[in-house]
């Protein structure tokens, strides 16, 4: 398939598969079924691979789980390789529904699957109700629906609609071990024309520092003295050698906003590479928090334009 034109809007669109997850339940929220075509794919690697081979204009893959934390292989795959930018963002609230065949009750349930995210979310209830099964992790929840509509095992721990996609029926509804749960999704695509600012934006990066002290808050520095608010930081080893890191990181803000801008510049000075990942609306219903006057677009004009002045390169 030829890749489209980085101008167009997305019409293949590449997710963590099989049919089914949440990952589809989550791109169901953003494109209607006849808006595009859908691959589903068997790993998050794979998605992001679908993408830069031109096999699919965008992907959209988890990133973090409010329970679990954040996915790893999305943040090594972001960090990897050719870039890839997020567009925008998704949030999917997380129901774990207990499945199987229809006509299998839960006391005949001798075997279990799922993958191993939903079974950590629903550790206790199984623990509780299923004292006697050793779940068994899957690729996804919905292979693992999949191998229960198979035959494989006697019941799953799923989404919803895996149960509708695969035919089977719901033994218990809602067994997370913790009410409430998300999932933030990120749709990502080959770098292109930015989502204009709108005011309640973010801004993701990964950055790596080196092995030296105090690189860290050298890092978090740049973004504290601009008034800027970090929404998210992690560490992963870039597996190079021990005690160089990559931080994965959001920000509140626009790389358009002069102060976001300006961090990501310094960041290039001091960190050994700067990857920027993307700015776009956020999606969690929160607002961002209100930007200093020092840290505003026109102090930083303003700023610029004294300095111009001293160095004689703008009238005062």
């Amino acid at each position: 398939m030829p890749g489209t034109p980085l101008s167009s809007p997305p019409t293949r669109f590449a997710y963590l598969g099989p049919e089914g997850t949440f990952a589809e339940a989550a791109l169901s929220t953003v494109v209607a079924p006849s808006e595009g075509a859908r691959y589903p794919q068997p790993s998050v690697a794979a998605a992001l691979a679908a993408v830069r081979s031109g096999d699919a204009d965008a992907a959209l893959v988890p990133l973090e789980n409010s329970v679990e934390g954040s996915v790893p292989a999305t943040m090594d795959g972001l960090a990897d390789g050719a870039l890839l930018v997020i567009g925008r963002e998704v949030f999917l609230p997380v129901t774990m529904a207990l499945v199987s065949r229809p006509g299998v009750a839960l006391s005949d349930v001798r075997s279990l699957a799922s993958h191993p995210h939903a079974l950590a979310q629903s550790a206790r209830w199984l623990s509780a109700n299923l004292p006697g099964v050793s779940p068994l992790p899957a690729t996804s929840t919905a292979a693992a629906a999949a191998a229960v509509a198979a035959g494989e095992f006697d019941a799953a721990v799923c989404a919803p609609i895996a149960a509708q996609r695969y035919g089977l029926a719901t033994l218990v509804d809602d067994i997370a071990d913790h009410a409430g749960a998300v999932t933030r999704f990120v749709l990502v695509a080959p770098p292109g024309e930015l989502p204009p600012p709108t005011g309640n934006d973010k801004t993701s990066l990964v950055a790596v520092v080196g092995d030296r002290t105090g690189a860290l808050l050298e890092l978090l520095g740049e973004f504290a003295v601009r008034g800027i608010s970090l929404t998210r930081i992690e560490s992963r080893p870039t597996r190079e050698r021990l005690g160089v890191y990559s931080f994965s990181l959001d920000c509140e803000g626009h790389i358009a906003d002069a102060r976001v801008g300006e961090a990501l510049a310094a960041l290039h000075r001091v960190c050994d590479d700067v990857r920027f990942l993307g700015s776009y609306p956020r999606a969690d219903g929160r607002e961002n928090k209100p930007v200093p006057a020092t840290a505003g677009d026109p102090a930083f004009a303003e700023a610029a334009q004294w300095l111009g002045a001293i160095r004689g390169t703008t009238p005062s």
